[in-house]
């Protein structure tokens, strides 16, 4: 009952705090942009004791079922978004990051927030398992950043195109600083997921003596690897820029998510995220 009560505030202070960054973001509103953050701020406090007690509650780590994995990707974001304000002071990366932070606390109400079956919980409780999963869902946290860097250098191309000046369009950042930082996110967030595929792997030879490689989801993964590898080789092997790549980078994010939603739906394999 209290982790319930504790779910759903997080999720109404949650909602504020996107609310007022999208009022920040049509109205440049700095009062308003300062009380969002602070509202972020307790969301990631929040989240934070949320899964300390769940923790406790179930005697283990809590990334074990889809629920976990959500809220989990969930706090990655803020914690990343809130860093990277921090360093840069980059209010509308937060929104965009956060508007996507959101739509997964979303989503996560919908999935049944249970403990996983002692069966289960007996199979996933190795430390390799665990590494697997959480660094997984930190190369979700930086694919999901650099989506944001090009989704803002779109915005931001259309507004020069257009030559529509404004206090917006300085926020936003320059195009060249936009599209380093898409890059970086991405460059981090591909040796994260080849690594996490790695352990997956060995943890399925060990634990199974064989690879799911017809499972749904492992299929999936190797596609992501793909598009963002693609993407990876245009930026650095053949020195390409501009609106194409970020679309691209765009692109790779969307195959990002349904490699995690709906491959997950259909994955015979992988219960748990």
């Amino acid at each position: 009952m209290i982790l319930n009560s504790l779910y759903m505030l997080i999720i109404v202070l949650y909602l504020l705090s996107v609310l007022g960054y999208f009022i920040d973001f049509i109205q440049n509103n700095q009062k308003v942009n300062r009380i969002a953050f602070w509202l972020l701020s307790i969301v990631w406090s929040l989240q934070l004791f949320f899964f300390i007690l769940r923790m406790l509650e179930f005697n283990r780590l809590p990334l074990m079922t889809i629920f976990e994995g959500l809220f989990l990707y969930a706090w990655i974001l803020v914690t990343f978004s809130l860093i990277i304000n921090r360093l840069f002071k980059m209010d509308f990366l937060i929104f965009f990051v956060n508007v996507v932070g959101f739509v997964i606390m979303t989503i996560s109400i919908f999935v049944p927030p249970g403990d996983a079956s002692d069966q289960l919980t007996n199979l996933l409780i190795t430390e390799l398992l665990v590494i697997h999963v959480s660094v997984i869902l930190l190369s979700y946290g930086a694919f999901t950043l650099s989506f944001a860097f090009s989704f803002m250098y779109m915005l931001q191309h259309h507004m020069l195109k257009e030559k529509k000046w404004g206090k917006r369009m300085f926020r936003i950042g320059d195009l060249a600083k936009l599209e380093r930082f898409s890059y970086v996110f991405s460059l981090v967030g591909f040796p994260l997921m080849v690594f996490g595929l790695i352990l997956g792997i060995i943890w399925a030879w060990i634990e199974f003596d064989t690879v799911p490689w017809d499972d749904l989801k492992v299929i999936s993964s190797f596609l992501v690897i793909g598009v963002y590898g693609v993407y990876l080789f245009q930026y650095v092997v053949k020195k390409k820029r501009g609106y194409g790549l970020a679309l691209l980078n765009i692109v790779a994010f969307l195959v990002l998510l349904v490699n995690y939603f709906l491959s997950s739906s259909f994955s015979d394999f992988h219960l748990w995220y």
